[in-house]
C-alpha cells in the first residue's frame, strides 16, 4: 500500500488464459492413459509397433486386393485378397436362411419394428417409454410370431420354422433370450435369499444344476430328451425348443450377477425401506432392485454379449444360425476358392463384433449418465 493510503485496484479484466497443453488436451490425455508409467508407455510402444506391423498386410487383405465384385474366377484369379463378391453373392441366404425369397419382407418388417421399440425403450430421454416396455415385451412378439410364421386368419402364409435361419435366427435366440434371462435371474435371484425353505432350495437347485452342466447339454436335452417326456401332441417346435434351453441356461447365470448385486446393498436400504412403511416387493422394486441393478451393470452386459455369441451352438442341434448358414454357403463348390474361408470367418467375426460393441459402448454410456446422476 502507498505511504498516502491509496490502494491499487484492478479494474480491467484479463481474459482466461488456456490451460497448459500438458494439463488438458490430446498431450494430456497421452500422458494420463498411454505413459503414465514406463511399463504403460513400453506396452504403448509396443502396441503400435504390432499394429504397424499387421496393419498394411491387413488392409491389402481386406480392400487394396480385395474383389468386390464378379464371380468364383475372379476370386481364384486374386489369391492375395478377400473375396467379398462372394459374401455379396450368398448374403440373402445367410440373412435369411431358407425363408421363401418373396417373402424376406415380413423378416424385414419385424426387424424394423423391433429396432424402433428398442431404440424408443433404450433412449432415455425418449418420451412415453412405459409405453414403449408395453409394446416391445406384450405387443411386440405376439405380432412378431404371426407375421413371420404366417397364420391363414391374416392372410400370411405359413412358413415352418425348419425354413428359418441366418442372421434372423441368432438376432431372435438372442432378442428372446436376453428379455427372458434379466426378469427370471432376477426372481432366481431374491428365490436364492428368500427365507422360505422351499422357494430357496427349489432356487438353489436350478441355479446350481444349470450352471453345473455345459450349454451344449441343456441344448441336447431340450432338442432331444424333452420330446421323449411328453406326448407327441406336446412337443414344442423344433425352434421353440432350443430357445427355451438358451433362455433358462442364460437366467441361472443371470440370477449369479444380481444376487452379488443384492449383497451389494448396504442392510441400512432395506432398514429404511421398512421404515417408510414399505412392504417386501415395494422395497425391492422401488429402492433395493434399482440400486443393486445399477451395481452390476457391467456383469449383466458381459451376460447378454456371452449369450449372443453362444447361440452359435444351436446349429448343433440342427438350427441354422448366421455361422451356421455362412458355413454351409462356403461349402458351395461353385465357389471354392483359396480365400473364401478366411473372408467367411472374417465377415462373420465383423459382425459379431458390431453387435457386442454396441452392447457394450451402451452399458458404459448408462454407468456414465447413472454416476452423473448419483454425483448430483
Amino acid at each position: 500500500m502507498p505511504s498516502g493510503g491509496a490502494a491499487f485496484v484492478q479494474t480491467e479484466s484479463h481474459p482466461a488464459q488456456p490451460a497448459p497443453i500438458t494439463v488438458r488436451g490430446p498431450l494430456a490425455w497421452m500422458r494420463a492413459n498411454l505413459f503414465s508409467t514406463p511399463g504403460s508407455g513400453l506396452l504403448t510402444l509396443l502396441a503400435v509397433a504390432f499394429v504397424a506391423w499387421v496393419l498394411p498386410d491387413l488392409v491389402r487383405f481386406l480392400f487394396t486386393d480385395a474383389v468386390w465384385s464378379g464371380d468364383a474366377a475372379a476370386c481364384r484369379a486374386k489369391v492375395d485378397g478377400a473375396c467379398w463378391a462372394f459374401i455379396a453373392q450368398k448374403f440373402q441366404y445367410v440373412r435369411y436362411g431358407s425363408y421363401p425369397e418373396t417373402q424376406h419382407w415380413r423378416i424385414d418388417l419385424t426387424e424394423a419394428i423391433g429396432a424402433v421399440l428398442i431404440v424408443w425403450l433404450l433412449w432415455t430421454s425418449a418420451p412415453k417409454r412405459n409405453v414403449a416396455a408395453l409394446l416391445f415385451f406384450i405387443v411386440y412378439p405376439v405380432f412378431a410370431f404371426f407375421l413371420v410364421r404366417g397364420s391363414d386368419l391374416i392372410g400370411l402364409p405359413i412358413i415352418d420354422t425348419s425354413l428359418w435361419g441366418g442372421l434372423f435366427i441368432t438376432l431372435l435366440m438372442s432378442v428372446v433370450g436376453i428379455v427372458v434371462s434379466l426378469p427370471v435371474g432376477v426372481l432366481l435371484a431374491l428365490g436364492r435369499r428368500s427365507a422360505l425353505p422351499i422357494i430357496r432350495t427349489v432356487s438353489v437347485a436350478f441355479i446350481e444344476i444349470v450352471r453345473g452342466v455345459p450349454f451344449i447339454t441343456v441344448l441336447f436335452m431340450a432338442n432331444v430328451m424333452l420330446p421323449l417326456f411328453v406326448p407327441e401332441a406336446w412337443t414344442p417346435d423344433r425352434l421353440l425348443r432350443p430357445l427355451i434351453g438358451t433362455a433358462l441356461f442364460a437366467s441361472a447365470y443371470m440370477a449369479e450377477v444380481v444376487r452379488g448385486g443384492l449383497q451389494a446393498m448396504p442392510r441400512g436400504q432395506t432398514e429404511g425401506a421398512q421404515a417408510l412403511g414399505l412392504g417386501y416387493w415395494q422395497s425391492m422394486r422401488l429402492i433395493i432392485l434399482p440400486q443393486a441393478l445399477t451395481t452390476v451393470i457391467p456383469g449383466i452386459v458381459s451376460t447378454f454379449i456371452g449369450l449372443f455369441k453362444d447361440t452359435t451352438l444351436v446349429a448343433i442341434v440342427g438350427i441354422f444360425d448366421f455361422l451356421r448358414t455362412l458355413e454351409s454357403a462356403r461349402l458351395d463348390p461353385n465357389w471354392g476358392g483359396p480365400t473364401i474361408t478366411t473372408t467367411s470367418y472374417v465377415f462373420a467375426a465383423m459382425v459379431y463384433w458390431i453387435f457386442c460393441f454396441g452392447m457394450s459402448r451402451y452399458s458404459q454410456y448408462t454407468e456414465r449418465r447413472l454416476k452423473a446422476g448419483r454425483a448430483h
